[in-house]
């Protein structure tokens, strides 16, 4: 566990325009209906990169077809939601000194997807990729705050467009997924008002074929063991953070922010209750954004970014496949 300040200057983020309501898929017959989504997984819309009249055709049955056919990669999603970072930071991007990326489901083997959006911002800086899929944002803040030798601003970049490996015949998964892109800009040496004072980061590599994604076929999990650890692991990580929180706000008088994996409603409301966490407390966009992989935590905090006040603290917990988990405490002065 890192307790090193890492300065969080600001975030960004993107969501594609093109829509799947429950009542689209519903319409997919593919024996789904509202009730049955919000029952399950509490998610009413999504967004997606591919075309509508695509999944109505094909049910994405093809997933190099789907990659083919998406108006998006995730580089142009990616950039987006860095642009947006860098604006809201009051800088320009010759101003970023290295760029990580990384998430679920990358376009190309190689090269990475940091050096393509390096690229695409016009920035001739070091550039790498490291994916620790749902989990990779906290992944990514982890490594670097226990790093001594950075650039002043490190630009970190979770480009998800995982609607491309849907199977739109499936119920059990194509209820699941939206595409979007989040950027965080991070700094050891430049002070900003949100601090990320302690960092954790684990995996148990002996369920890593419980959630999946073959480089030419359909996301897979087994979904009910999936739950069952989400859940467990997502309360274990707030409840090692909540006393630091919620001693720094008996100080403060600020507000306690919980931000968890946007994977599923009802896991998320599982965790709060158990963790003592209030509606009021608990940050999330799933509900219409749906399971948007390693970009959806931190497109909560950035959609609200104006929203946090000083002496507030936030707790962001994360799982994802591997299996994998990371967990972030940022302070706001």
């Amino acid at each position: 566990m890192s307790q090193i300040p890492l300065y969080l200057h600001a975030l960004g983020h993107f969501h594609p325009d093109n829509v799947i309501d429950n009542r689209f898929l519903q319409e997919l017959d593919i024996g789904t209906t509202d009730e049955w989504i919000l029952e399950r997984v509490g998610i009413r819309e999504r967004r997606t990169v591919l075309p509508l009249d695509y999944i109505r055709s094909t049910r994405n049955a093809d997933v190099r077809a789907g990659q083919e056919a998406a108006l998006y990669s995730n580089v142009e999603t990616g950039k987006r939601a860095a642009t947006m970072a860098i604006e809201r930071a009051g800088l320009r991007a010759k101003d970023i000194g290295m760029v990580i990326a990384g998430g679920c489901c990358p376009d190309m083997a190689i090269p990475s997807e940091a050096c393509r959006l390096a690229a695409a911002l016009d920035i001739d800086v070091a550039a790498v990729d490291i994916n620790s899929a749902c989990s990779t944002f906290g992944a990514h803040l982890h490594l670097l705050a226990s790093m001594r030798e950075l650039p002043p601003y490190v630009l970190c970049v979770s480009p998800e467009n995982t609607t491309r490996t849907v199977n739109y015949a499936d119920r059990a998964t194509s209820v699941l997924w939206g595409d979007g892109a989040s950027a965080a800009i991070v700094s050891l040496q430049a002070p900003a008002r949100a601090r990320i004072v302690e960092t954790s980061l684990g995996s148990s590599p002996a369920g890593w074929m419980q959630v999946t994604i073959p480089r030419f076929g359909h996301f897979a999990q087994e979904g009910s063991a999936v739950q069952r650890f989400a859940i467990k692991t997502t309360l274990a990580l707030v409840e090692a953070m909540l006393p630091a929180a919620r001693a720094r706000l008996a100080e403060t008088g600020g507000a306690l922010h919980f931000v968890g994996h946007q994977a599923n409603l009802l896991v998320l409301e599982a965790v709060t209750r158990r963790a003592r966490i209030t509606d009021d407390e608990h940050w999330h966009n799933v509900v219409d954004r749906g399971n948007t992989g390693a970009a959806g935590a931190p497109t909560v905090l950035s959609q609200r970014w104006g929203e946090l006040k000083r002496g507030d603290v936030v707790i962001l917990a994360v799982v994802g496949s591997g299996l994998t988990w990371s967990s972030l405490r940022i302070e706001i002065d």
